[in-house]
């Protein structure tokens, strides 16, 4: 099954079901049968995984049997040109019912108040927030081939539905063409006399594919959560954090090159977008970097350019170098054309002197800044409004930016169990009066900040959120700049 054209069917399935117009159901049902019912019964379920990543395994194989079922009523000789449309609206009134068996969206209530197409529509774009972290854990060898024997298309659909909803954020031909490899290596060496050799081989193969759909799923769940401009920063201010030594000069062109593979490969049909993209970036940052820190020219030796690129990724931050305060724009540069340039620079210099920052907190003094400028560039005096307004905005973020270095700084540095204690033992030093219960309490709320949102790659819609609940603590008076 070519990825690009199942993709095209998908695409035309679902606007033919939602909007029920003859032309597109000529196009569904053309390649419907080109592709054949199986194909588009496998499409339809990791497409729908994908939509409802939070949806259970019941309530998506539901939606798939609607959907194949309108498919296959709809697109054989002699069906009534007016299926789709009744299909659809079937299919809408199904969604709208007290006892839906389809995925639960709290969008929902709010689709099911309008009528005919605008109902439709409203269905068809809901979707759910993608998972803070992948969940799917493949079994052991034998595992895989005990259920397998026991039930292969039942299998072969829990296996579809659970991989493409963890990585619901990889780009769709990506994830067509992971699972697919992965359930012809589960189809074949299950048969096979030598089934623990055959899954070495078969493994080792794919070990590419594997690596892309996880990069691609980190790197397009960035790139939904912070669009281009966002998603930019992110990527300088990770490198500035790992080689901190590099100029801002060298480090920006790389950012922006991430951030365009991502806004033309993240929703791209092209089968081999994400890949090719990613392999010509990999080798720029090579080129760049290699020669300024070991730790990149280690990563970048390897012949496989994916696992280079995954390498890098994982790559902790360096050391905190010894550098000059970095100065702070003036009101005339960040109120001029290039306003934007000067307020990032100023922040890639704070990255790269603050290495053990993480990236929700960083992205949100990216937000901060911009809003910052954004309003007092508008004024009569800026410059009174940016010295007034960074003053109380210091302030007030301040002790916040100085916890979050340290406790992810420990994290990084310490065994877990140790910086455990040793965070014990500070908060029962700062809070002395607190009770046994407020100082486990206080001690999980931090745990649980450290081990999700300190290391690379940390989930960034969890962690923006959890960054907010931790700056409402310190911002509770209504003036508050950061509220």
């Amino acid at each position: 099954m070519r990825a690009a054209l199942a993709l095209l069917l998908f695409l035309a399935a679902a606007e033919a079901i939602h909007r029920g117009k003859a032309y597109v159901r000529e196009k569904v049902c053309q390649e419907y049968r080109m592709l054949g019912k199986e194909n588009f019964r496998t499409l339809t379920i990791i497409a729908n995984s994908r939509k409802y990543s939070n949806g259970t395994f019941e309530e998506i194989g539901h939606l798939v049997r609607e959907m194949v079922s309108l498919a296959e009523t709809c697109c054989a000789d002699g069906a009534d040109p007016s299926c789709y449309e009744a299909g659809s609206t079937a299919l809408s009134v199904k969604s709208c019912s007290a006892d839906s068996p389809f995925p639960a969206h709290p969008g929902t209530a709010e689709c099911c108040s309008q009528q005919g197409l605008e109902r439709k529509l409203c269905l068809a774009a809901l979707r759910h927030p993608p998972q803070p972290l992948p969940r799917y854990l493949q079994p052991s060898d034998r595992e895989l081939c005990q259920a397998f024997r026991q039930d292969p298309r039942e299998f072969a659909d829990r296996f579809l539905y659970e991989y493409s909803s963890s990585y619901s954020q990889a780009p769709l031909p990506v994830l067509l063409g992971s699972t697919r490899t992965f359930l012809s290596m589960v189809s074949t060496c299950c048969i096979s006399s030598a089934p623990t050799a055959c899954f070495l081989k078969e493994k080792l193969e794919r070990k590419t594919l594997s690596l892309l759909t996880l990069t691609s799923n980190q790197i397009c769940s960035r790139f939904s959560a912070y669009g281009k401009d966002k998603v930019s920063f992110s990527y300088l201010a990770s490198l500035a954090q790992k080689v901190p030594t590099a100029p801002f000069e060298d480090l920006l062109p790389l950012a922006e090159d991430a951030a365009e593979l991502s806004a033309q490969c993240c929703d791209s049909v092209a089968e081999d977008c994400m890949q090719k993209k990613l392999l010509e970036h990999t080798g720029k940052v090579c080129t760049v970097l290699s020669a300024r820190d070991g730790r990149f020219a280690d990563c970048c030796t390897g012949k496989n350019p994916m696992e280079n690129h995954f390498c890098i990724l994982a790559m902790p931050p360096a050391a905190a170098p010894k550098l000059p305060e970095a100065s702070e724009p003036t009101s005339k540069e960040l109120c001029a054309k290039d306003g934007a340039l000067h307020a990032t620079r100023f922040l890639f210099e704070l990255a790269r002197r603050q290495p053990s920052l993480p990236d929700a907190v960083l992205t949100k003094l990216y937000d901060l800044s911009g809003k910052l400028w954004g309003e007092c560039c508008s004024t009569k005096d800026p410059s009174t409004c940016l010295d007034s307004r960074r003053k109380r905005m210091v302030a007030e973020l301040l002790p916040f930016l100085e916890k979050a270095s340290r406790l992810c700084g420990q994290y990084n540095e310490l065994p877990f169990l140790e910086f455990k204690k040793r965070l014990r033992e500070s908060l029962a030093q700062a809070e002395p009066e607190a009770s046994p219960a407020r100082l486990e309490q206080l001690l999980e709320q931090r745990v649980s900040f450290a081990s999700t949102c300190c290391l690379p790659g940390a989930p960034p819609l969890l962690c923006a959120a959890k960054v907010s609940s931790e700056l409402a603590e310190v911002c509770k008076k209504e003036s508050c700049l950061l509220g």
